[in-house]
Order: C-alpha cells, then structure tokens, then sequence
C-alpha cells in the first residue's frame, strides 16, 4: 500500500512538473527569517579533489557524454517532439576540449553539435568546465539551417536535469525592489511540488536573484542562471532525487531560415558538504576568479561631481575640486557624472536617447572634466540609459522610421530601441563607443529605468509574426553583444551594471560588470536606510564578491555600515573624518564570506559578518548593534579559521589589546563583546600568528 502512494505521488508530481507553491505569498513571513550556519573550518571549506572530480565526471558524462547518449540535461520541443525522447533522430558530434582559459577564465571549452537528419535544425551546446572550482557552465543554440521555416520551438529548457541529494533545501535570495529587504537570504524544504522562481517586468533580478544553493543530506549544487530577461526556475525534490527545469519563460517560435535562438547561461557548482556555506564560497570564489572580467579591481571609489538634478557647469565644479587636497583625489578612482549630462526639460529623464553634452553647461564637452580627471590620476564615470528612447530625443528620430528599431505605444513616451534589430544594434554600438571617446569615459554606467516586458510582447506581434518571446530572445542575445562590443573598442572599459538598481544581476551580466548601485532603496534617506545598506551587504555577499551604493561618512556608525568594495562618495561625503578610512576592509571582501548573525534590516536585532583570506590568515568581522538591541553583551564567534592554528584578534578601536586564541576557540567559544546604548558598529580583526 505504501509503495503505492508513493508512486501516485510520483506521477502527480512528474504530470505537474510546474505545479507550484506559490513563495511569493510566504516569503513576506520569510524576510525576518533567523537564518543562521554552524561553523565549518577552514580545512574543511577547502575544495576536495572528490568534489572537483564529481563535477569532472558528471560534465563528462552528462554534457561530453563520454559513456554515450542516454539523456541530455537541456531540452528542447519541436514540433511535437522532444529532443531527449527522439535523440535517434540527430547526428551528434563533441568537439575537442580547448586549452584551459582559451575561451573563458580559468575552463575548458567544448562545443557539441546536434543536427537533425531531416529537418534543418541544428543545435550547438557551448560547455565548459572549471576542474579547479568544481563548476561547469552551458548555454544551448538552436539555429534553422533549412531553407525554409522551421518546426515551432517551444519547451525550451537550459537545464532539466535530476541530481542525487537526498532530503534537501534550497537558499535563494530576493531581488531588488527598492525595499529594505532587497537581496535578504530565505530558504525552504523542498518537496514534490515544484517551487518555482522567476523574473518579473522583464529584468532578472527583480523579483529574486537567478542562484540558487541546494543543499543535500550530504553534499549539494549552487546552481546559477544567466538571462537578463523573463527566466523560470522549478525545483521539486522527490524520494531524495531534485530535479531542477529552468529556461527562458515564454518562447514558442518557429524559426525563419539561418535563425538562431540560444537558452540561458547555466552553471553548477558541486561541493561535498552537508553546510552550504562551502557551497557559497565555492561559488563566490568562481565568480572572482573566472567570471568578472578581469580588469575589476577589488576595490572601486567614485566621486559624485554631478548628478541628475545637478545645474552646475564644469568650470564651476572644477573651481570646487581645485579646493580640494590632494589625498582626496589619491582615494578617488573616478568622477561621478550620473543622469542629466545632456540637455533637458523638466527632469533628467524626458529627453534620454540625446546622448550629446548639454553645451550650456559644459561648453567644453565632458572631455574637459575627464581630462582634469586624468591629470588627478581619476577615471570618469559616465551615466547611460540606451535602451530608453524618449520620443523627439535624437535616438528616436533616427530610429523612428526604421522599420523595427523603434517599439512604441502611441500614449507613451517612453519607447524601446529595439536592440532585437540587427540595424539598430549595429548604429548603437557604434554611437555608444564613439559618445564614450570622445567624452573620455573609462567606466560606463549603463541603466534600464523600466520595463520592456509589454514592448517585447508588442513587438513579437508588429514584427515577429506573432512568435511569442523571439523578440526577447534575440533582444538580450544582442544586449550581450552591444557590451561585449563596448569592451572590445574602447580600451579597459569597465561597465557598471545598474538597471534601476541591482535588477539584472544574472551571471551574463556578471561575466561584463559589476553593480556599483545595487539598489534605489538607497536614493531616497529612508527611516532604515543604514540598517537595509547593512542588510544588503550581508545578502548579496552569499553570492556576488562585488557590489556597492552610497557611502553615508556623516557618523561612525554609519560610515562602517557602509563598508563595502564599490562606494559612491559625494563633494560632502569626502571631508568627514571617515573618507576612505575603510580601505583595507573593502579590500578583504572579495575572497571568503561568512554570515555570523543574521538579522536582517530589523533594529532590534544584532546583524553579524565576516570576511577573509582564501587562506584563512587574515580578515574582519563587522558587528552591528542596532538602536533598539537591548543585550548588553554579545558572543562573537567567528567561522572559516584553521582550527590549530593560533590567531590575534582585536578591536579596531582597541588596538592595544590583542587575544591570542586558536581557531577551535574562536569558532566554538568566541570573544564577548561589551554592548554599549545606542547604536555601536565593530570592526573585529584577526591574523594568523
């Protein structure tokens, strides 16, 4: 009888497979969620050769299918077939491993064709793997190589795979949506109904975060997406086996001939242990090494000099930077000019899509500030929002009678630049890198203010045929080559990724930027602004080394709640005692990360992080006493340190006074910490002897 329900159960939830719990409904009793990690050594967050040889095997097995064709783990329908039930029915061909780095950072890269002996569709599997970290990564293309249209391609997903973990959990993260919760950490039991994740408005990390740790009985997977777009993610986990199916949300399209459509990016990232923090870390640490481009530094300071409702002109603005001292400009890496550089109406949005310098303010060009910038060894940091077009800027005129550069509804102002368009995305990239020349721009902040959700959807029906998601499609598909365009004409560009703030912080856009704004919460001085900063930093670091918003230099407190890699200082900022104080922490935050106390962006909890070397030697804890905290004494343990080794520990403002204990001592008994009134921020370091 048992074996019986068992098997209903089974079928139910395979018949179901997107049979969903709705989170969104229980993540709002979630936001609050204690979520706290036992301690794990240093020994033990060291990758294994196990693990690295899990991955090895199963990428061998799974995607070079070295022990032949049995089920892939993507998938795709077309017509009314599917390629794993019908793989009888394509030629298939793994190409030779290329040298380690040769295509990506720190992999080998693979490519496996599939193409089908009748119908003209072909199939290409970029692979690769990183033995090293335990991580491999795909993307799938299906192009239409028949001379006429192909079957619909619908069902198509990056990754529908089941992995052996026994019971297990997934840890996910909000996106950002201008909350105080913005990237808070939650996680749930998984079960036979699929939960499913998903994007929203048309941008990846607006409503979560596309990583996702699923942590097992004894081992586990981080699992990561790479889609600027619409992406769903269902995972379900049934008699100890998880099945995770991700892809682009919507597509159903039949493809015209040389067409080509691709699937998001998808990693995995294998650890053999029953703490997901070596998960994190493991992923973290493939992230810095292999995935951010190779010109970020580990840390970034920009400068506010103008900013969307700034009327100052560049002789006025260089007159006050002439003010200043000469170690301001030794902190700085670059001006800031954000928003409303060119001319404008009533705000500094009506007329985007005029990418030429208001000649009223700045009569020189840009090019006269970035050249003050260099001669103070500082780069320019320069705002953008390509993909908006506002109607009678100069990007829509001329665009507007280009048949499908242009995706507008008449009762609205805002209009897309149809980066779907061949055309057009060849003019842009070209206007795009001659604006950023010739105003002297050395890092590009790239923003996306709205939704492009209903302009897709428009567009799929004016100029597509009516295929659902194929302007999408080929929409982020180019959004990645007009980047990778950028960064390949002009020398060392680095790209901020912005999008309203910190929502499209997918792998993709990981692999061209980082977000120095991670979130517009941080635009407006809310009630709990120093206590959401805090929060962010404490959730995004599950995932991403590297990120940053405004640095608040008013107070102590409020300057060490702001400590973080990539920071925005303004003209007032700069002259607080706390400018730049902070440098050798936001230097650290890059390598290990372990969340010691988590408690969110609420007052009356204690909230807890620590930072260190990959080698475990070196680091800091922040502890934040928030204002209604009523403990009077807090027990400060730390993680991640080598358990016989002996370590000196201080607080920064005590540095006179040093304890020696072992790492077992740190980990299991701690430091006690003296909990003053009112609000307090530790900064807590450690060294190996």
């Amino acid at each position: 009888m048992k074996e019986l329900v068992l098997a209903i159960i089974y079928f139910i939830s395979n018949f179901f497979t997107f049979l969903a719990i709705d989170i969104e409904r229980v993540d709002e009793v979630l936001y609050n969620q204690q979520i706290n990690f036992e301690r794990i050594s240093a020994e033990e967050m060291t990758l294994t050769d196990s693990e690295k040889q899990k991955c090895r095997e199963w990428f061998d097995d799974n995607i070079l299918l070295a022990n032949g064709v049995k089920e892939l783990p993507f998938n795709f329908k077309y017509g009314t077939k599917t390629l794993n039930k019908n793989l009888d029915e394509w030629d298939i061909d793994v190409g030779e491993e290329s040298e380690t780095g040769k295509v990506y950072r720190g992999g080998k890269t693979s490519y496996i064709t599939f193409k089908h002996k009748t119908n003209g569709i072909a199939a290409t599997v970029e692979a690769t793997i990183y033995e090293e970290k335990a991580t491999c990564e795909w993307t799938v293309f299906i192009k239409n190589e028949g001379a006429g249209n192909s079957e619909t391609i619908s069902d198509f997903y990056a990754i529908d795979k089941t992995f052996e973990t026994g019971n297990s959990k997934v840890y996910y993260s909000k996106g950002s949506r201008d909350t105080a919760y913005d990237f808070v950490l939650m996680n749930k039991n998984l079960n036979a109904c699929a939960m499913t994740f998903d994007s929203i408005e048309g941008r990846s990390t607006d409503n979560y975060l596309p990583y996702f740790n699923i942590s097992g009985e004894s081992d586990g997977i981080v699992l990561g997406i790479g889609w600027s777009g619409f992406w769903k993610l269902a995972l379900k986990e049934f008699a100890g086996n998880t099945t995770a199916k991700a892809g682009q949300e919507n597509l159903k399209a039949y493809l015209l001939p040389g067409e080509e459509v691709r699937s998001p990016l998808v990693s995995l990232t294998f650890y053999e242990n029953k703490n997901p923090l070596k998960g994190f870390n493991a992923f973290r640490s493939w992230i810095s090494d292999c995935v951010y481009p190779e010109n970020i530094p580990d840390t970034m300071t920009m400068m506010e000099v103008a900013g969307p409702l700034s009327t100052s002109t560049s002789g006025q603005i260089i007159d006050t930077m002439n003010t200043f001292k000469g170690s301001v400009f030794e902190n700085v890496d670059y001006f800031w000019m954000d928003a409303g550089w060119y001319k404008y109406n009533e705000g500094w949005h009506d007329t985007v899509g005029t990418w030429v310098p208001d000649e009223t303010r700045y009569p020189n060009g840009i090019k006269e500030l970035s050249d003050y910038g260099k001669e103070k060894g500082c780069g320019l940091v320069l705002w953008y929002e390509p993909e908006r077009v506002r109607t009678g800027s100069e990007l829509y005129n001329s665009g507007k009678d280009k048949n499908g550069w242009i995706i507008s509804f008449e009762d609205d102002d805002n209009c897309l630049y149809n980066l779907a368009n061949e055309e057009a995305l060849d003019y842009l990239c070209k206007l795009i890198t001659a604006s950023l020349k010739e105003n002297g721009v050395t890092l590009y902040r790239q923003d996306f203010n709205f939704s492009p959700a209903e302009f897709w959807e428009k567009a799929d029906k004016d100029f597509y045929d009516g295929r659902t998601g194929i302007c999408e499609n080929h929409y982020i598909t180019n959004e990645y080559r007009y980047l990778d365009y950028l960064r390949d004409n002009v020398d060392g560009l680095i790209i901020d990724n912005c999008a309203a703030g910190g929502r499209r912080l997918d792998l993709e856009m990981a692999r061209r930027s980082v977000p120095v704004w991670r979130s517009d919460y941080n635009c407006v001085p809310h009630y709990d602004i120093i206590e959401a900063t805090q929060s962010m930093t404490y959730g995004l670091s599950f995932w991403l080394p590297l990120s940053g918003t405004l640095q608040y230099n008013d107070t102590e407190y409020n300057a060490r709640s702001s400590i973080m890699p990539l920071t925005v200082e303004t003209f007032g900022t700069i002259h607080s005692p706390y400018f730049s104080v902070y440098k050798a922490q936001r230097e650290m935050m890059n390598e290990k990360y372990y969340p010691l106390e988590s408690g969110t962006y609420l007052k009356n909890k204690i909230l807890a992080m620590q930072y260190s070397d990959n080698n475990a030697e070196n680091g800091f804890a922040l502890v934040y006493k928030r204002i209604d905290v009523k403990e009077t004494e807090y027990t400060l343990k730390l993680n991640g340190l080598k358990t016989d080794v002996q370590y000196e520990v201080y607080d920064i403002d005590s540095p006179e006074t040093v304890y020696t204990l072992t790492g077992e001592e740190l980990m299991h008994d701690g430091i006690e910490l003296k909990l003053p009134e009112g609000e307090k921020a530790f900064i807590i370091m450690f060294s190996a002897k």
